[in-house]
């Protein structure tokens, strides 16, 4: 009867396993199309023997109690996860790098439908055409005021085109602080399962397989953001760092903090648990003067990408020299060897797109206004004038200046005037924050304009695209347009000289690229490298999304669900409660048989 009643049991247990291995699937079947859900597999197993005839000297005699589910298993590969993390935050680093330059491509190449070529070349709307037209005549209205026309429409494309990228790097200020508070939100959530995780899964019976699948997707978000490493504790807990530092522990969520520069405006991702550093500096979360490399994982995460195309500034022409280990203080004073070195270049300015592009297109606009700008109102040495070295010279309100080797002034004897016949003759494109020349006497009474030099302190001081403009006086007369001699005559070799100096080619593109070229093919240069470094871009990302794809397939191999499979194991379990059933049938009988017939 013992033997009897227990086979009972044992198929008992074969109809409740089997029915919770049907609800299993059942679970896996409804869940076959939830993002981050993780299929669950059964193992059954045999539940505890009772062994009898423990006096035996041979063998004992064992009575088995039927089956168990031994463990319901939460399908993942570490490998696997690990490897689609890495790759997929690289991927995404990447795609933010593809993504700027195809930005800054479009701002440079399509603006308002007009390419800012057309204003460098025979194009008719050229300043180019403009110095031709006036090389013909100088003395004609009509061709002076072509040339204001065709200036001050180069200003306005250019600083619009200035003002473009700015604006672009505003949106991706915008982007990077979103970032910044989706890793803290992923971070809070992953904090929060794995406390509850901690609480399922402390006895030992239980496995939070939901709770797992919400973790694991909010692991793989972050893992696009940034560069991240994890480790799982034997109490399954999951502590994660970003970028070496640690970010979630068993503890707390040592959030992300975001640090505004007050003159841009530009926020730095910084790490307010680890204070400042001895020069009161917060500690930043990444190194953006590291290399860029995959062999020194330094590639990784979309967060990193925005942040490294934005840069951390507004660059101009000055981007170009090393400024922090310069003395000059004037642009003047600035020689070759204040060019930044390749590695410098390629580290600082030449890492980000908006920086590199603003530096380049900025020396552009840049040597084109001096350019202009010193054949009309020609320089100098004080020296070469007559002047020596430690004279004082006073201005109007009594401010004295001392003549230095590199001091220059108007050259008086070689310049061309307007039409007033008035020196200093006027410069054509004007600084927002002084004049071309003060005028200055020596003791003897002597006249001089002492030149401003571009101040590398102050942007209202250099020939930059966001502080020049048409000269006042000018845009009132544009006949002040220096085209006499000062014996009356018209000078048909200042309209020459200002017609040939397009086709000067001194104009070097970065410390990176050898050669000079000419203002046209300097500008085709800047869109040609840009368009070089998209085409990169892109082959990386799309070699990257094959080894993504590939990852996800190998992933959804183990993790996701096939509707094939769990039906085919949903007509099994089903066959094998039908058995256990049909066991306790043929079990009843028997007891019956022996109960009422024996």
């Amino acid at each position: 009867m013992a033997n009897s009643m227990g086979s009972l049991w044992v198929g008992a247990s074969g109809l409740q396993n089997s029915q919770n291995a049907m609800n299993i699937t059942a679970n896996n079947l409804t869940n076959v199309d939830t993002t981050g859900y993780v299929r669950q597999q059964v193992l059954f197993g045999d539940k505890t023997y009772i062994s009898s005839g423990v006096q035996a000297a041979i063998s004992k005699q064992t009575t088995g109690l039927g089956v168990s589910i031994s463990d319901v298993i939460h399908n993942r590969d570490v490998f696997l996860d690990k490897a689609y993390r890495q790759e997929t935050g690289r991927y995404e680093f990447y795609s933010a790098s593809y993504s700027a330059t195809t930005e800054i491509e479009d701002i440079l190449q399509e603006l308002d439908g007009e390419s800012f070529q057309n204003i460098l070349s025979s194009d008719d709307e050229s300043l180019w055409v403009a110095f031709q037209e006036l090389a013909k005549d100088p003395s004609s209205g009509v061709n002076q005021n072509l040339v204001l026309q065709k200036a001050s429409l180069f200003i306005t494309r250019a600083q619009a085109v200035y003002e473009s990228i700015n604006t672009y790097q505003k949106q991706l200020n915008t982007q990077i602080t979103d970032a910044v508070d989706k890793i803290n939100e992923l971070g809070q959530t992953i904090y929060e399962l794995n406390i509850k995780i901690q609480k399922i899964e402390a006895g030992g019976v239980e496995t939070a397989s939901s709770l797992r699948d919400e973790r694991d997707l909010a692991l793989d978000e972050l893992s696009e953001l940034c560069n991240m490493t994890y480790k799982e504790t034997m109490s399954g807990i999951v502590k994660v760092s970003i970028e070496g530092v640690e970010f979630i522990n068993e503890a707390m969520v040592y959030e992300m903090g975001v640090e505004y520069d007050k003159s841009t405006g530009f926020a730095t991702p910084i790490w307010p648990q680890l204070g400042q550093d001895k020069d009161g500096n917060s500690y930043e979360v990444f190194d953006l003067e590291s290399e860029i490399s995959s062999a020194y994982n330094t590639d990784v995460g979309k967060l990193k990408g925005i942040l490294l195309a934005r840069g951390d500034s507004v660059a101009n022409y000055t981007d170009m020299y090393d400024l922090v280990n310069s003395t000059a203080q004037y642009f003047s004073e600035l020689t070759e060897d204040d060019y930044k070195t390749e590695q410098e270049y390629e580290t600082l300015t030449g890492a980000s797109v908006c920086l590199n592009t603003q530096a380049e297109f900025d020396t552009l606009i840049h040597s084109i206004v001096t350019a202009i700008n010193d054949l009309l109102s020609p320089l100098t040495y004080a020296t070469q004038a007559g002047l020596t070295a430690g004279t004082t010279l006073t201005d109007a309100d009594g401010n004295e200046y001392t003549v230095t080797d590199t001091t220059r002034i108007l050259d008086a004897e070689n310049c061309c005037v307007g039409s007033d016949g008035k020196l200093p003759p006027q410069e054509l494109f004007s600084r927002s924050g002084c004049e071309r020349y003060t005028e200055v006497t020596d003791a003897a009474g002597n006249t001089y304009y002492l030149y401003n030099e571009e101040d590398l302190s102050d942007t209202g001081l250099m020939y930059t695209v966001k502080s020049i403009s048409i000269n006042e006086a000018i845009q009132q007369d544009s006949s002040k347009i220096p085209y006499l001699e000062q014996n009356g005559e018209v000078s048909y070799e200042l309209g020459e000289a200002l017609s040939d100096m397009w086709n000067v080619s001194d104009l070097q593109l970065n410390p990176t690229v050898g050669g000079t070229w000419t203002f046209s093919e300097y500008y085709e240069q800047m869109v040609g490298e840009l368009g070089t470094n998209g085409n990169v871009f892109k082959t990386t990302v799309e070699n990257l999304e094959s080894t993504t794809e590939a990852l996800t397939t190998s992933r959804n191999s183990v993790v996701g669900v096939s509707s094939d499979e769990e039906l085919t194991k949903m007509i099994k379990y089903q066959n094998a409660y039908n058995a256990a059933s049909r066991y306790i049938n043929v079990i009843s009988e028997m007891i019956e048989h022996i109960v009422t017939n024996l």
